[in-house]
Parts: structure tokens; sequence; C-alpha cells
């Protein structure tokens, strides 16, 4: 078996060389092209063949997980930089903690937790402004909409993006788990590491929140 200190070399997340590496940062190569373990195993067969030491096995999970990960890591850190840095180091962490894994959460709420966990650290110690590029581009606009209606919509989805961001980072993860990744209260709950009547506390929160925030544009 593989020492579980020295991770294989891992796919990149998502959409391989458009991923900028950060100062510091080891590159993550991409998966093997031969001898990779079959794509239709399920993440339970691929997570126990990757504990003993299978990076190919791993490399099918990381390939099957990552888009929505590091889109997980970009709504809670508002940037593409900290988000790849976020999802690398969760890479790395859970291959090394893949014995630990036992299959009482699926192997992605396994993931989502340890992903949100790294961005919870990183939002409670940013003591810098929020980066320029924390908004969204605006989704494209229809063909058929008034340049004053896409404009007022643009404008809008700006505002609710500075205003998720301005949540409290508890509050935010729950929000953009259930509203944007559309996991149900039980899977938040396994995510966060409490209980559902919390989790739906602080959705209940998350929601007027940006209620009021967003009252200037009903």
């Amino acid at each position: 078996m593989r020492n579980r200190t020295t991770p294989p070399p891992l796919p990149q997340p998502l959409h391989g060389a458009d991923l900028p590496l950060r100062p510091g940062r080891r590159p993550l190569a991409r998966a093997a092209t031969s001898g990779e373990a079959p794509d239709d195993l399920d993440d339970d067969v691929l997570a126990v063949r990757a504990s003993e030491g299978d990076d190919d096995a791993f490399a099918v999970l990381v390939r099957r997980h990552s888009s929505r990960l590091l889109a997980l890591a970009q709504h809670l850190l508002g940037n593409r930089a900290d988000a790849e840095d976020a999802v690398q180091d969760a890479l790395l962490s859970a291959w090394r903690r893949l014995p630990e894994f036992r299959h009482g959460a699926s192997f992605g709420t396994w993931m989502y937790r340890i992903v949100a966990n790294r961005c919870l650290n990183t939002m409670r110690h940013r003591s810098r402004p929020l980066p320029l590029d924390s908004v969204p581009e605006p989704a494209a606009a229809d063909a058929h909409s008034s340049p004053p209606r896409v404009a007022e919509s643009d404008a809008a989805a700006a505002a609710l993006a500075r205003a998720l961001l301005e949540l409290q980072p508890e509050l935010r993860v729950c929000w953009v788990l259930r509203e944007l990744h559309g996991l149900h209260y039980e899977e938040i709950a396994q995510v966060v590491g409490r209980s559902e009547q919390t989790v739906r506390g602080r959705l209940f929160r998350a929601r007027r929140a940006l209620m009021e925030a967003m009252r200037p544009w009903r």
C-alpha cells in the first residue's frame, strides 16, 4: 500500500489548463489514460480500491466529483483562486483520510464536508477585503430581453452575490448547499456536522437576511 502521507498525482479539478496555479502550489497531474478504474464502478467500490492504494481509482473519483467541489468552493469563497486552493487541499486530505471513510454517507457528501470545512476555515480567518472578482459574471441574457431589463437583472444578480458573501460563514454554507447544490436537509446536516434542526434554523436565518438585502429589487 502507498504511504498515505505521499498522495498520488491528482487530476486537475476542472478544465485542465484553465486553472492557474497559485504561487507555491504543486501542479496537479492529469489522470493516466491507461489502466484507469472503470468509470461505471460506484463510488463505494472506487473508495475501497483507493484506500488500498489504487491511484487510478482515486483519479476516477476526483474526475467524477471535482467540478461540483470546485463550484461549491467558489460559491463559498467568492473567487476562483481561493476555491482552487481549497479543493486541492481537500483532495490531498481525502487521499490521506480514505481509510477513515466509513460509507455511512456517500463519498460525495464526505468530500463536500472536507471542502466545506476548508472553506469555513478560510472564511473565518479572512482578514482582507473581498477580492474584486468576488461577484460572478451574470448569466447570458435572453436574446429577446430589452437592454434596460437585462441591466436590471444583472444588477440584481450582482447584489444577491454580494449579499451572499456578507452572510455569516455557517449560514452561507447551508444556503449554498441547499439552494445552489440541491442537497437535502439530512445531507447538509452530515456535511456541516450539525442536526437537521440546526440546519433548518440556519437556512431560515440565511433566507431572511437575503430577502432583506434584496428588498430594493422586489
